[in-house]
């Protein structure tokens, strides 16, 4: 909710953006004054406050209020951390849709475009040579990797979603100079993908890590200008929530990369992919006999 706020002031009127200014200094203060300290210490009129509650996306102050004090609250461990045990369906909807939200907001305007440029013309220069695109995740990530495999093969390329600790040495002691191995962990911390990282380095592929940064898998993919790294950061504690916003920006990072591999990739393909989905309509939507 903070971080969506914060990416929204730029939009707001110059009165407003005081008062959310004056939110985002103390959000736990904010929750609690009552509208004419509010207006006072923004040195805005009382119904410029419930104009900013209502540009950003709230019925008026006191619905703002009650989802301001759920935010920043530690919510509810083991379930979801922008959440509170009494919340209603209503408030459960916005606070996950808010989470989710203000993190892809978050990672749009601190994403590394630089490093972004290098992990695309790596991978675009293994699918056009024919090279292999392997994706490696445990758990969560694995699912993450599947995806990437589905989304990367379409595109006529080499590749393979591997999430079995044993296979994945197998796949990465197979790689050669002009492979990508990408890598992906929520906690950068796994010991099977930390293993699956060095054994590609040593190998001579690229490595590509998308991980949090200062994990130790991070670490290992700044080690040369054949390691890349594509930090993902969420404050979503690992060890206490199960990964949603984190694999929500996961997903994400495998579309962009998707897309821009798709653009530099040779002219051919896009009719390929055109008769993919013919194929695919053709069989969803045969009548029975």
């Amino acid at each position: 909710m903070l971080d969506r706020i914060k990416a929204s002031i730029p939009a707001l009127p110059p009165a407003e953006q005081r008062v959310a200014k004056l939110l985002l200094a103390d959000p736990r203060a904010f929750a609690t004054l009552p509208v004419a300290e509010l207006s006072e210490r923004a040195h805005v009129s009382k119904p410029t406050v419930v104009r900013f509650c209502r540009s950003v996306g709230y019925d008026g102050l006191a619905d703002f209020k009650r989802k301001l004090a759920g935010s920043v609250n530690e919510g509810v461990p083991f379930v979801h951390r922008a959440v509170d045990e009494d919340d209603k369906t209503s408030d459960i909807v916005v606070k996950v849709i808010d989470n989710a939200v203000s993190a892809l907001l978050k990672y749009r305007n601190d994403a590394a475009s630089h490093a972004f440029e290098r992990a695309i013309s790596a991978l675009a220069e293994a699918g056009r040579n024919g090279k292999r695109i392997e994706f490696y995740g445990v758990g969560n990530s694995g699912i993450v990797a599947l995806d990437a495999q589905h989304k990367f093969f379409r595109l006529g390329v080499h590749a393979a979603a591997v999430s079995d600790g044993h296979v994945q040495v197998m796949s990465a002691t197979m790689l050669e100079p002009g492979d990508c191995a990408v890598i992906i962990s929520n906690s950068g911390r796994s010991r099977d993908l930390l293993d699956v990282a060095e054994i590609a380095r040593r190998k001579g592929a690229t490595t590509i890590v998308i991980t949090a940064s200062g994990s130790p898998l991070a670490q290992m993919g700044q080690g040369g200008a054949a390691q890349i790294l594509l930090a993902v950061d969420h404050p979503e504690d690992y060890d206490r929530y199960s990964p949603m916003v984190s694999r929500l920006l996961h997903l994400m990072v495998i579309d962009i990369l998707t897309t821009a591999v798709a653009l530099r990739l040779p002219g051919e393909l896009r009719p390929m992919l055109q008769e993919i989905k013919k194929n695919l309509r053709a069989k969803r939507y045969a009548r029975p006999e």
